[in-house]
């Protein structure tokens, strides 16, 4: 549900929900997790999309990926990793403050994980499958 009138959860981020903090930007756990670990990357202007972010905005939110990647490899030991923005309501986007998710994958937490975000149409996602 998109909630354009609703306070912003990001704005100020609860500070006992922060696990990485920069002048730019902070990560903190998803509140739906996925996974173990998912976590969400957030620039601290409030800002809808990526596309309206600045560069240097961009470049801390993919620094404190990096960092993100580290802290989730060290406590959780994931094998891989989904990085997604969901970036505009079509796109699934429903806090219009843009954020990227870093979601730790475990081999076996999908029976087969081919295809990766590509299941947001799952009519076209086994593309190895078709002729």
């Amino acid at each position: 549900m998109h909630q354009a009138d609703a306070p912003c959860p990001f704005c100020p981020p609860p500070a006992d929900h922060v696990l990485i903090e920069r002048p730019l930007a902070f990560v903190k756990r998803d509140g739906y997790p996925l996974t173990k670990g998912h976590a969400l990357v957030i620039p601290r202007r409030h800002v809808a999309t990526f596309f309206e972010t600045t560069t240097e905005e961009r470049q801390a939110m993919l620094d404190l990926l990096d960092e993100t990647k580290v802290m989730l490899d060290r406590e959780y030991h994931p094998d891989g990793y989904n990085i997604g923005i969901n970036n505009g309501v079509a796109a699934g986007q429903t806090i219009m403050h843009v954020h990227l998710h870093i979601i730790p994958r475990y081999l076996g937490d999908r029976s087969d994980p081919r295809g990766g975000i590509r299941w947001i149409f799952p009519e076209k996602a086994a593309y190895w499958t078709k002729k």
